[in-house]
Formats: C-alpha cells, sequence, structure tokens
C-alpha cells in the first residue's frame, strides 16, 4: 500500500519540537531541507499511516537528523 506523505524529497521544513523534555527540543525552530524519505512500519503500531514516514532532514548548517510527520512544519520564510 502507498503511503501519502506530507513532505517529499526537496520539500524546506522547519523542525517544531516545542517539548523541551524532547533530546532533539535544541532543532526547534531550525530549517532544512528533505534529502530522504523512509519508510519503516510504525502504523503497524498506531494506526497512522504518516506514522511510516521518516524523514532525513538536512539542516541549513549541514547536520542530518532523522523526523517523523508530527515534528515538522512548513518553513517560515
Amino acid at each position: 500500500m502507498s503511503v501519502v506523505t506530507a513532505f517529499e524529497e526537496g520539500s524546506r521544513v522547519r523542525i517544531d519540537i516545542p517539548d523541551e523534555t524532547d533530546a532533539d527540543h535544541e532543532l526547534h525552530g531550525e530549517h532544512g531541507r528533505v534529502v530522504e524519505v523512509i519508510r519503516d512500519d510504525a502504523s503497524d503500531i498506531t494506526g497512522d499511516q504518516l506514522d511510516s514516514v521518516i524523514y532525513r532532514v538536512e539542516l541549513d548548517d549541514g547536520f542530518r537528523s532523522d523526523f517523523r510527520n508530527h515534528d515538522l512544519r512548513p518553513p517560515i520564510e
């Protein structure tokens, strides 16, 4: 089954992790570009198809990290 994604490779995104207890909170507000879309089976547990999509993002400073849909928003530019 094909999963619809909120973002695609090349999309500009903003990291949205406002929870200060989250290990990736330090990236909150950073911008970058999706460089890879990876699929897994997390939706089998959660029931939400978007949970089966991992976005590999290269931030503007060159740092790369993986995020789920709920951690990304359109950029503020």
